[in-house]
């Protein structure tokens, strides 16, 4: 096998699938299944199953992409090390997190460090945070599940205050907070399980004996905003995701005595990496700052 078969390999395990990965490393798809067909045949070995949408990785494909993740990673820390980045201006950061307004205030802080930074950024429960991180698809993860696995490390930002937000047409839109009792039996949208801020809701409703009305689940938290602002019920949300949708008033929750802990983690193996160290330097920097923007709407 050759190390341009098992690069082939990595990337398309990465993204997913054949065009995806040609499309992030502006290679051709013919290449790509060239190089993992040669890589399969060598090995005897069947990497992938194809399906319509994509590719899935088999057990044994699994356990090679764990092993050349470590390869990978190894190298871009070589290189970093040997090169310095030239200069830590630049470099490509995949970035995972529960909610958008942190890593987002992170990642700025970092651009002013390296100027041609480019990021990715995607959004899910914190549930799947930990998982995109262990298994190799995200650098860097923001997250308020401190993750238990000790292929992880994880770093304290700040802990975080939960609120309630309703319509404008609710008739708790002129209050300018509640308290846990005011939540008795009231219909909420909340988040589906896998949801830290769901999690943690609901551990302040148990302290405070607090029983909600009827509870509607949606898959995001914009899904959550839109059925909030039709009418659907109430929301819940750490105060730095709020948003601006000046459809929906904030509620701060002034008894949710149990805070949201928010985090940033990486791959134990990759923490020495130049470029996540400068994230958890831009993190600690906005920690000592001011801080995200406040939450308006």
């Amino acid at each position: 096998m050759s190390i341009a078969q098992l690069r082939a390999f990595h990337h398309v395990a990465a993204a997913g699938g054949f065009s995806q990965a040609a499309r992030e490393i502006a290679v051709s798809q013919s290449t790509l299944s060239g190089h993992v067909r040669q890589l399969e045949q060598v090995s005897g070995t069947t990497l992938f199953e194809r399906k319509q949408r994509g590719v899935a990785l088999t057990p044994e494909g699994h356990a090679l992409f764990e092993i050349t993740s470590r390869l990978f990673a190894a190298e871009a820390e070589a290189r970093g090390l040997l090169k310095d980045e030239s200069g830590r201006i630049g470099g490509h950061l995949r970035v995972i997190a529960d909610g958008a307004a942190l890593p987002l205030a992170i990642v700025a802080k970092l651009r002013d460090m390296r100027p041609r930074l480019t990021f990715s950024l995607s959004i899910a429960n914190s549930a799947r945070v930990i998982a995109q991180l262990l298994e190799y698809r995200a650098d860097v993860g923001v997250t308020a599940q401190l993750p238990s696995d000790s292929r992880l490390h994880a770093r304290k930002f700040s802990d975080v205050g939960l609120c309630a937000c309703v319509g404008q047409a609710h008739g708790w839109s002129d209050r300018s907070c509640v308290a846990m009792a005011d939540l008795d039996g009231m219909a909420f949208v909340l988040r589906e399980r896998g949801s830290r801020t769901r999690e943690i809701f609901e551990e302040n409703l148990v302290r405070h004996g607090v029983a909600l009305g009827p509870v509607t689940e949606v898959s995001t938290q914009d899904g959550v905003r839109e059925a909030v602002a039709a009418g659907f019920g109430l929301g819940v949300c750490a105060t730095i995701d709020a948003g601006h949708d000046s459809r929906l008033h904030v509620l701060p929750i002034v008894d949710a005595d149990i805070a949201l802990t928010e985090y940033g983690v990486c791959l134990e193996e990759r923490r020495r990496l130049p470029l996540v160290l400068d994230f958890f330097a831009a993190m600690e920097r906005l920690h000592c700052g001011a801080g995200p923007e406040k939450p308006r709407f």
